[in-house]
């Protein structure tokens, strides 16, 4: 009987779906999957209505690179919050997603041999993409309570044959939005060694407090060496509609889009008129946002810290990384199962994005979600209590 390619052959159900199937099964809260439970902007979606039944053309094949509005409107928007110079025509390719647009980006610049560095934890499509592409991960993980990097680990991380960095901040699961510093240092060791960012920045706009999101194609000399990829899928609460975007300088461009373009090609025509709205709100959007989430956040936050479990406020995302060494003596898998199973709350074991050497680092933290409405956290909040009877 014909069997499946190597490359896949090895590769199991993304703990995405095997928690969401788990949950399910118990009917438990899901805190699991980064999926929020209410919709976008009611004008987002009636653009979109409307360009399905008022555009000619808008229920065909768009332009394989995204429509002329959608390209302008994120380079509009990387010139009104950071300053960035995107060439529209050039220098923007819009994807079937953030999780595309990666791919695309990675088989676009990476070559069979090439390392590629991965700070740990890392989202779990990376890993696959990077071998796909015949490149050689080289991890470099962070460490709790804080989730930061050794610096001098990093710096033995760049090689000769370091290609490039995969650079996720505001940081999925950790909730970490990197400092200056930690830019700053990242920046030099990719030019010292030039080495391209591939910065998955689909948390940008939730940043919270004090913390600020910085573009690392923002510093000196890293433009040219940045592919930035982001989606409407955290910002406007629309994980459905897979709009998502690369840009960048041209030369890099390129590399992506003839990546996608054999991938997808292009993806759905109405949506890309609904986010080039979306990326024309105003700056009260953004505030009502983060607003939410800092309510949601602290909901869920007093619910884990009542159960017994440690937890910080993260300064971006909607994720909480918790240690549950206080209530359960065993690893993140473990307590996943026995949430799942006994106390009815889901939530995803982040060993998952580690390499093996270095999943003992998460053995007691696990990773809520809080995009949720108030109703499903408070819910959540009240069956996590029973960890403490």
């Amino acid at each position: 009987m014909p069997a499946i390619a190597h490359r896949v052959a090895t590769m199991g159900t993304t703990i995405f779906s095997e928690i969401n199937t788990l949950a399910a099964r118990h009917q438990a809260v899901n805190l699991g999957q980064g999926k929020p439970d209410f919709d976008g902007p009611d004008s987002v979606v009636v653009k979109a209505i409307q360009a399905m039944v008022s555009i000619k053309g808008a229920n065909q094949y768009p332009p394989g690179t995204g429509i002329a509005p959608l390209r302008e409107g994120v380079a509009d928007h990387a010139r009104r919050f950071y300053e960035l110079d995107i060439n529209p025509e050039t220098g923007v390719v819009v994807t079937c997603g953030a999780s595309e647009g990666i791919f695309s980006a990675i088989m676009g610049i990476v070559n069979p041999g090439d390392e590629v560095i991965l700070i740990e934890p890392f989202f779990d499509t990376y890993l696959p993409a990077i071998e796909w592409a015949g490149g050689v991960p080289v991890y470099v993980p962070m460490y709790p309570p804080g989730w930061t990097f050794d610096p001098e680990e990093l710096r033995a991380a760049f090689t000769p044959k370091t290609r490039a960095i995969v650079l996720n901040t505001p940081h999925n699961p950790t909730g970490r939005v990197y400092t200056a510093a930690e830019l700053a240092l990242i920046a030099e060791l990719c030019r010292a060694h030039d080495v391209v960012v591939i910065a998955d920045e689909v948390y940008e706009h939730l940043v919270f407090g004090a913390a600020q999101h910085t573009p690392i194609a923002a510093l000196p000399g890293m433009f040219e060496r940045t592919l930035t990829v982001s989606s409407a899928a955290k910002t406007f609460s629309l994980t459905g509609w897979k709009v998502g975007w690369v840009y960048g300088h041209p030369d890099l461009i390129a590399g992506v889009w003839r990546i996608h373009q054999n991938v997808n090609y292009a993806l759905n025509h109405p949506g890309q008129y609904g986010i080039a709205h979306a990326l024309t709100l105003g700056d009260d959007y953004y505030a009502d946002l983060k607003a939410q989430y800092v309510r949601r956040r602290d909901v869920l936050l007093e619910g884990l810290r009542a159960a017994g479990l440690k937890a910080e406020a993260p300064a971006g995302a909607f994720y909480i990384m918790a240690d549950f060494s206080a209530v359960f003596d065993g690893d993140d898998v473990a307590f996943t199962r026995h949430l799942i199973s006994q106390v009815g709350v889901a939530c995803i074991p982040p060993s998952s994005f580690f390499c093996a050497a270095h999943r003992p680092i998460t053995r007691s933290y696990v990773r809520f979600a809080y995009c949720k409405a108030d109703a499903v956290l408070a819910e959540a909040a009240e069956r996590l209590a029973q960890l403490r009877v």
